[in-house]
């Protein structure tokens, strides 16, 4: 994918099509794009996240290249997949290809292990501790922009989910400390930090390895400096005037305040290192200096800047490079300079061998500010708070249909457009609690309810989805006071889709298939041991839940919008066909949910639909208008099928259409016309 599809970052199912068995997508942990990552039993094994969300590093296109990271708990690699890019060499070049094997390198390798793009050496030799990528040929700078937005990304989640979140936030500079200060006293106060090192110490360091006699410059000149490096953090402003010339010192101004999360580092080096290799690209990560701090590595990146050094300062070779503080790089607290000396043995294929110096560094507080910590939300109140739009248009929309369909429900059932009305909420539910609110219940949730009560655990994880929580509090009070009816009737978004299929079928004038009230009776019976099944599941293949609860077609109707394997989807579409000539056939008879929701019709307190005498004997209207055959011969209501549609109650009020009503109105006319003619 190149250029619009790195506007939006993907989806819950774009994800999970990048997951593969034995691992499945989890929840979102942040609002940063960080999903978690579930072992095959459900536990959770991991994060995965997109780079371009968290580490958005241009590439040669301009955009970033967007690679999707799945991590382990140990901060090892399970994969790294390529999402969407627009780099010139692999879209019109090379091809993407070479892109994707590059990135399968990552595979196994943890992210506490210094990794580098290796083109310039080949495979590590023997005396290194880095591990080495091979890069590809032609495209060097591209991937190496590709492995720092891997690097940065994953450094983020790493010390955010896998350390935790420092008390302390990380420092920034404070503009408006003004401090006097040259090269000396930076110096004298290490604020500027050397690191010598002799060519003896060098070939200390090889010693006893193939590398020792590699280096006859070293060996010619034991006390010379392969390494007089000085490293001084130019953020601070006081620092920085101390050390860059004016033109400089406005080049970096103009630098930071584009990139104000940047942390500046100048480097100088006076000895034979040179601080990069000859084949070093600029603009990307520097291949012979590392960082560390907190034990996690710190991505480095040249700043790419062409700068003069007041008088006084050390002449030599010079860069400044730069880290992001929002990665977790805190400038005020220790942290740690790795450089890397590089030797080869043999003149054809040779033997490469490193060995690293490191230099403690850190600067003084006074230079900083930082923000005051503030304190996480619950998760639970987060998810609340970024749904709180959704939430306030449900508080608003539940209290009123419940008034309606309590104290209010002659009133809307007599209404002259009731019809209507109803289709309207119905359309609402489907659209504003299904397809928008993800509010669709499911039987999972009273199993996963279960499940945990089973086993002593927290129910917490009903708070993460309090859309969702909203809904069942309305069931649930549904559930109390009507049984099913509520939820099956007014609430569910797939039993409105059929609802409207009914109705569809209707003004196509399609043959409806009307069971006997045997067959009727007898399959309204199989949900009920659907849902014995699914809750015998619980206790004996508990990881099995999912896959059964798919006999609910909710998840492939509402959740993902049809967009799944077509299996499901034709199990889904076989429910709403069936619609258009037999009423709610999925509700009635194989609904697990509407099976739970039953019970409450067999526990209610009270009969809410009024009855007459009448009703059954000699009336039968009410019971043939029923379309979930919820009334018995004998006029009673069968308050565990029904779905409060309040059709009934419609004829009952309606003088037109209830034949007692009738009956009784033409008895009082007949008494009425006789009344004159007894009286003469």
């Amino acid at each position: 994918m190149t250029g619009a599809a790195l506007a939006a970052p993907l989806d819950r199912d774009q994800i999970a099509a990048f997951v593969v068995p034995p691992y499945a997508l989890g929840e979102p942990v942040n609002d940063k794009g960080v999903w978690s990552l579930l072992n095959s039993g459900g536990a959770e094994a991991g994060y995965v996240f997109e780079t371009a969300i968290m580490a958005p590093l241009p590439g040669f296109s301009g955009g970033p290249i967007n690679m999707l990271v799945m991590l382990d708990l140990d901060g090892r690699f399970i994969d790294v997949r390529l999402i969407s890019h627009n780099e010139p060499i692999f879209v019109s070049g090379l091809g993407e290809a070479p892109f994707r094997k590059f990135l399968e390198q990552y595979r196994g390798h943890s992210i506490n292990t210094p990794m580098v793009v290796g083109v310039p050496y080949g495979d590590a030799g023997a005396g290194s501790g880095l591990v080495y990528l091979d890069g590809v040929l032609k495209a060097t700078a591209s991937v190496r922009i590709a492995h720092e937005s891997i690097l940065a990304a994953t450094l983020e989640v790493a010390r955010e989910k896998m350390q935790g979140i420092k008390s302390v936030p990380p420092a920034a500079p404070d503009p408006a400390h003004d401090e006097p200060l040259d090269w000396q006293a930076l110096v004298d106060q290490g604020i500027a930090r050397p690191l010598r090192v002799t060519n003896a110490e060098l070939d200390a360091a090889f010693a006893g390895t193939v590398w020792a006699d590699d280096d006859p410059e070293a060996q010619a000149d034991p006390q010379g400096l392969f390494l007089d490096l000085w490293l001084v953090d130019i953020g601070p402003p006081s620092i920085a005037r101390a050390v860059l010339a004016p033109d400089a010192l406005a080049d970096l101004n103009r630098f930071l305040s584009l990139s104000p999360t940047e942390e500046p580092l100048l480097l100088i080096d006076s000895g034979r290192h040179g601080l990069v290799s000859a084949d070093f690209v600029r603009n990307t990560a520097p291949d012979l200096l590392g960082a560390d701090q907190d034990g996690l590595p710190v991505a480095l990146r040249d700043a790419d800047m062409i700068f003069d050094t007041l008088p006084g300062v050390p002449e030599g070779t010079a860069m400044i490079l730069r880290s992001d503080r929002r990665l977790g790089f805190d400038p005020a607290r220790d942290w740690t300079l790795q450089v890397k000396a590089v030797r080869e043995h043999g003149m054809f294929q040779p033997e490469i061998g490193s060995t690293t110096f490191t230099l403690a560094a850190g600067t003084p507080e006074r230079f900083f500010l930082r923000a005051k910590p503030v304190e996480a939300l619950p998760q639970w109140l987060e998810a609340a708070r970024n749904r709180a739009p959704d939430l306030i248009a449900l508080a608003l929309l539940l209290p009123v249909l419940l008034l309606a369909l309590g104290p209010g429900m002659n009133r809307l059932a007599g209404h002259r457009h009731f019809t209507a009305i109803r289709l309207a909420i119905l359309a609402g539910m489907a659209g504003f609690v299904g397809f928008w609110g993800q509010g669709q219940l499911s039987i999972v949730t009273p199993l996963a309810a279960l499940r945990t009560a089973i086993d002593g655990g927290s129910f917490a994880y009903l708070l993460y989805d309090p859309f969702s929580l909203v809904v069942w509090a309305a069931a649930v009070l549904g559930f109390v006071l009507w049984g099913r009816g509520l939820f099956c009737g007014w609430l569910c978004p797939f039993g409105a889709l059929q609802e409207f299929a009914h109705h569809l079928g209707r003004l196509l004038r399609l043959p409806k298939i009307e069971l006997s009230v045997l067959w009727d009776a007898r399959l309204k019976r199989v949900k009920y041991l659907l849902l014995a099944g699914l809750v015998l599941t619980v206790f004996i293949a508990p990881d099995r839940v999912d896959t059964v609860a798919e006999v609910e077609p909710f998840k492939t109707a509402i959740t993902t919008h049809f967009m799944r394997e077509w299996i499901f989807v034709a199990y889904a579409g076989f429910w709403l066909v069936l619609g258009l000539f037999t009423f709610k056939g999925f509700c009635r008879y194989v609904c697990p949910l509407g099976a739970l929701m039953a019970i409450g019709g067999l526990l209610r307190g009270r009969d809410w639909i009024a009855r007459r005498k009448e009703c059954g004997s000699p009336c039968q209207l009410c019971k043939v208008r029923c379309n979930y055959g919820a009334i018995a011969v004998d006029g009673k209501i069968g308050y565990s099928e029904c779905f409060q549609c309040l059709d009934c109650v419609t004829i009952h009020n309606d003088a037109k259409q209830c034949v007692p009503l009738v009956l009784a109105a033409r008895g009082r006319a007949m008494r009425e016309r006789a009344a004159p003619v007894a009286a003469k």
